[in-house]
């Protein structure tokens, strides 16, 4: 199963653990104000790709993702195109990749039983996703993405249940993300997950507003500053106050 691919990149060093191999998939469902990859969106864009192509592009420096290092498949959303993704899993796996989904949940519906299978599938060849929740409000969260959080949420229940290790990413926008009740209330919402295996905060940055330009595209947040740095670390706190509640 070819897949639609925006690009490729050989040496991430923020998308999973140790240096990665990544693949920018195309096509997302989600509006997100703060996307720095609008170009993503379209899913009848990019190139098509055959699996047995990108793991040939991995293996050209594979000598670099051996020390706790792999593949990561973001986007774009990865799971609108699941099929190829389990295709390109199962070559990883036959060659003892580690494999790695960056992913807002967007596309996991409960209800879907044939998805539900393949997905089922795709989480055995998968050592852990990156699920990336942009508000647990779910008002706050249309808002901001112009998509509902329901099933996002529940996308982490679903992980761990399958035991698939998690990560979880909070991009903090001023005046948008940043309430530490909101915070705390995240924090309390993933602290009953036994997957959770980290928690990235990260600032919100304001170098898309260029990006949109170039596509003669709005951006919605332009005039909000970016995220002080200095501030992310109580930020972090409150999610995880929020963890600590839960599990006490």
């Amino acid at each position: 199963m070819q897949g639609r691919i925006h690009s490729l990149e050989s040496f991430g060093t923020v998308d999973g653990p140790g240096t990665r191999f990544v693949v920018f998939v195309q096509g997302c469902p989600m509006r997100c104000a703060y996307c720095h990859n609008p170009d993503t969106w379209d899913l009848s864009g990019g190139t098509l790709m055959e699996p047995s192509y990108i793991i040939e592009q991995y293996e050209k420096n594979e000598a670099f993702y051996a020390n706790g290092g792999g593949l990561t498949v973001t986007g774009g959303e990865p799971l609108m195109q699941v099929d190829f993704m389990i295709d390109l899993f199962t070559l990883a796996k036959e060659r003892d990749i580690h494999t790695c989904i960056d992913s807002s949940g967007i596309a996991f519906n409960p209800d879907n039983e044939p998805l539900l299978q393949k997905l089922d599938k795709l989480m055995t060849l998968t050592d852990l996703v990156m699920l990336d929740i942009k508000h647990i409000d779910p008002e706050k969260h249309r808002e901001l993405t112009m998509q509902p959080n329901e099933n996002i949420l529940k996308f982490a229940a679903y992980l761990n249940e399958k035991h698939v290790d998690m990560w979880i990413r909070h991009v903090v926008v001023p005046g948008i993300t940043d309430d530490e009740k909101y915070l705390f209330d995240l924090g309390y919402f993933i602290g009953q997950f036994d997957n959770l295996k980290a928690l990235d905060v990260l600032p919100y940055h304001t170098m898309g507003e260029k990006k949109y330009e170039s596509l003669g595209m709005e951006y919605k947040l332009r005039g909000v500053p970016a995220m002080d740095k200095d501030k992310l670390l109580d930020k972090k706190k409150a999610i995880i106050d929020g963890i600590k509640k839960r599990r006490s």
